[in-house]
């Protein structure tokens, strides 16, 4: 996806991903998830949250993950190429030997506005005569859209000789995204309500602002108004944006979505946190219209799970024009058509991502 053919071996044995699972969730797709050899970053780990609720009262999550470190735990054990705050380690890389580097511009590693870094990189792992394959991810397009995400996948796919695979699970969440627009495509200006991703992070609090807001130029707005057609509350621009507690409430959003931010935020955490006190005047507070995102950390350049969070929002957005999908089924039915797994195993998987909320609320 930077324009230029890449001559790969016959066979492809040792494969270095930089990314955050995108690579791994279609190797395992495709039963190659032993040919990874080393990673682009550390986000192959179990999370635990603990919150405090009213009265004093404590509650935790405990074992979060994203769903490609559940099925492949022998990730973890694998080099780990980017650790925080450094750049690639190159020596590492050299004595792992792959046969092709898959690097994702927009990943963690590579983040929009890293394009130096992302040249020098290209530039050494070129040096060392390794065949290197760039997917682009939608935070460094130009204008961040999910468009493109079905190239990525085909690409792979062309590069491991599983094209047809890799078509179908290009077309099958694309249509995912279809049945959403086909619900709301008729939705007049005037019914669409206001939605919010909002950040629930506490650096935000440390910071002194209440929460982080995300503006119409970022992938988060995209899956609001041009997924689910809602309005996207917070009309500014910019990502992780902090906002104040006189901000949200000025904005009153009838929705809001809470994003994976420094940690995963329940609803509960904002109708009973003390620290949120001030927002419990919201009025999607008031009307219980919280609903919590997959659990997704590290998941800049979106996962093959970017469907869920589409659907979670058209369904908070939409409830009556989505009242025949009971989205704590349909997720199931969507990891076993993904990654293959049986029932019991979706369950899992649902859990790991903190969607259990949604078997409780019937959502």
């Amino acid at each position: 996806m930077r324009g230029r053919a890449v001559e790969l071996p016959a066979t492809i044995e040792r494969v270095v991903a930089i990314d955050d699972g995108f690579v791994e969730g279609l190797l395992y797709r495709f039963g190659m998830q032993d040919r990874i050899v080393g990673l682009g970053g550390t986000w192959v780990q179990d999370y635990t949250y603990p919150f405090e609720g009213a009265g004093g009262a404590t509650y935790e999550y405990r074992n979060g993950t994203n769903p490609v470190s559940y099925l492949i735990p022998g990730l973890a054990d694998l080099p780990v190429l980017v650790e925080t705050g450094t750049a690639i380690n190159y020596e590492t890389l050299a004595s792992l030997d792959p046969d092709v580097v898959i690097l994702r511009e927009g990943a963690w590693a590579f983040s929009a506005g890293s394009d130096e870094a992302l040249g020098k990189t290209i530039a050494t792992i070129d040096s060392l005569g390794i065949p290197l394959v760039i997917l682009v991810g939608p935070p460094f397009q130009e204008s961040p859209t999910i468009g493109h995400i079905g190239e990525e996948i085909r690409l792979v796919g062309e590069v491991f000789s599983r094209e047809k695979d890799a078509d179908a699970l290009a077309s099958y969440l694309d249509d995912q995204i279809k049945e959403i627009r086909r619900r709301t495509a008729d939705i007049p200006e005037n019914e669409k309500p206001r939605m919010m991703q909002l950040g629930l992070s506490p650096r935000a609090r440390q910071g002194g602002g209440a929460g982080m807001a995300w503006g119409g130029d970022t992938i988060e707005s995209y899956f609001i108004e041009e997924i689910a057609n809602a309005k996207n509350a917070y009309r500014g621009t910019g990502a992780f944006v902090v906002v104040s507690t006189e901000q949200i409430l000025a904005l009153d959003p009838d929705v809001i979505v809470l994003p994976t931010a420094q940690g995963y935020h329940p609803a509960s955490e904002l109708y009973t946190a003390p620290y949120y006190r001030n927002l419990q005047e919201l009025t999607a507070v008031k009307n219980h219209r919280v609903y919590a995102l997959p659990w997704t950390p590290f998941n800049w350049a979106k996962r093959l799970e970017y469907p869920i969070e589409a659907m979670v929002i058209a369904k908070a957005a939409y409830p009556d024009r989505f009242a025949d999908i009971q989205v704590h089924e349909w997720v199931l039915d969507f990891y076993q058509n993904v990654y293959g797994v049986d029932h019991a195993t979706a369950e899992e998987l649902r859990s790991a991502q903190w969607l259990d909320w949604m078997v409780e609320a019937e959502f």
